[in-house]
């Protein structure tokens, strides 16, 4: 920690500021994997909304952890945040699409999460960095499982959309404390 210059202090103190926020994200999405897993989505379109939700409230979720990213980072998210966004408006705008497309959505939407986190893991290496490896890593497999399987059922792409959740949701509970200790650190 003394080796951080005075900006950098300054802009780890404001991002750890709001560590609260990603704990209330993580437990968000723990509670939308656990209805996920609930339901019984025997239609398409039931399917795609599902989805659709589940991806903006997902590129939402990268536009909120903005302030706490520096550098090139802000820009990625920006850009994962977008490839969200468009997902959840795709699939809201073509629900009664085949299950094919759905599946290649998704496929591509978490691949590119996976790949992301597996990137941000190992530039950070930090306290928890080997858990959001581990989540990235089973998101990139998640994402190729999903790229494989075009005529599945409904049943296991709404499995695919509540795991990718529950991944979601254990990462932002993994930042959320990284951010707490930082800022303990810092104080």
């Amino acid at each position: 920690m003394q080796s951080m210059s005075l900006d950098e202090r300054e802009f780890a103190a404001g991002a750890t500021r709001y560590w609260w926020v990603f704990l209330i994200t993580g437990i968000a999405w723990l509670w939308v994997s656990f209805i996920l897993f609930q339901l019984d989505l025997d239609s398409v379109y039931a399917v795609a909304i599902g989805f659709g939700i589940v991806a903006i409230a997902a590129g939402v979720n990268e536009f909120i952890a903005m302030p706490a990213s520096a550098g090139g980072w802000k820009f990625l998210r920006v850009i994962l945040g977008l490839l969200f966004i468009a997902a959840g408006i795709l699939a809201f705008t073509q629900p009664h699409g085949t299950f094919t497309a759905l599946a290649t959505i998704f496929a591509y939407f978490i691949l590119f999460k996976g790949i992301f986190d597996v990137i941000a893991a190992l530039m950070l290496r930090q306290d928890l960095w080997w858990a959001l490896l581990l989540v990235g890593i089973l998101e990139i497999l998640l994402g190729f499982w999903a790229a494989g399987y075009f005529r599945g059922s409904a049943v296991l792409l709404v499995i695919w959309i509540a795991v990718f959740a529950l991944f979601r949701g254990m990462e932002q509970i993994i930042v959320a404390f990284k951010l707490r200790s930082l800022r303990n650190e810092l104080a």
